[in-house]
């Protein structure tokens, strides 16, 4: 067992949350349930495995998550970012102890893990499989920065390390629900987007590769045409990544992260310098 807290967020996750809190056990000292209003079995089942849930009302991912680290009593050294469609196998939980233990006498602040990311039952292995981020840092230096949407986590000192194994994103929710989720991301997406348009600024201390990701998409990706960039990622990540090899389920992934979403966050971009106004009160997904 190491010294964390795990940190997980939730509205209406009984789907989830079991297997995300059972891959805890065992392995973090103390996990944090902030629920932001479920009316399904989340917060009961939260409970029945050990637990602390708090309620919080929700505004965006970023924000809430501070919250938790400002105001739930943490006293662990180290924090864990995790979603409630996120569990840490065995491997994985031995290498992060090993890593743990062999630098305890220097500056590792943070831990970097990438994802097996699962998709109407399979595990994607080509195209934007890489999905990273800094899922342990340590309480005295790290939070998650301030964005709606595609907030990493940061230290304010120190390095971090990449784990060799990977953790499992597997959401057992429909694509109704994949479908719903990803268009209220859209509409976080699209205002960063406005902000860093208007100067605000982009650069992270974080893990070098996702420094290197979000030097990329914005000063690459939003330098291309709006609607045309979409097309390009999907037939990027589709054709030269190699996507085609994972089947029907690749296709549609690839369409609907790629194509869909990004054509999604396009329109809502023009739909806003069309319109222009306040942004849009944020609430949690429904």
């Amino acid at each position: 067992m190491i010294d964390a807290t795990a940190i997980i967020m939730t509205k209406n996750e009984e789907k989830n949350i079991g297997d995300c809190l059972r891959s805890m056990k065992g392995f973090a000292k103390r996990c944090v349930v902030i629920d932001c209003g479920s009316t399904d079995k989340t917060v009961a089942i939260a409970k029945k495995l050990g637990a602390d849930v708090v309620f919080h009302e929700f505004e965006y991912y970023a924000k809430q998550f501070n919250w938790g680290i400002d105001n739930c009593n943490i006293q662990t050294e180290w924090i864990i970012r995790l979603d409630a469609d996120e569990r840490f196998p065995k491997k994985l939980r031995a290498e992060i102890e090993s890593l743990i233990k062999d630098h305890k006498n220097d500056n590792m602040n943070g831990i970097t893990i990438e994802a097996d990311f699962i998709f109407l039952g399979k595990c994607m292995k080509h195209g934007v499989k890489n999905k990273r981020k800094m899922m342990l840092f340590k309480r005295f230096c790290g939070r998650i920065e301030d964005r709606r949407r595609d907030a990493h986590s940061i230290i304010s000192k120190g390095y971090s390390e990449s784990c060799k194994n990977r953790f499992v994103h597997y959401d057992f929710k429909d694509l109704d629900s994949y479908i719903k989720k990803y268009n209220w991301y859209a509409t976080r997406e699209m205002q960063d987007y406005i902000e860093y348009t208007q100067g605000h600024s982009t650069e992270i201390k974080t893990d070098a590769a996702i420094q290197k990701q979000r030097k990329k998409k914005y000063g690459l990706y939003y330098k291309m045409p709006k609607y045309v960039r979409a097309w390009m990622w999907f037939i990027y990540n589709y054709f030269f990544r190699l996507g085609i090899l994972d089947g029907k389920e690749g296709l549609i992934f690839l369409f609907l992260e790629c194509y869909w979403y990004r054509f999604l966050v396009d329109s809502k971009i023009t739909e806003y310098q069309k319109t222009g106004g306040e942004f849009e009160e944020l609430k949690a997904l429904d």
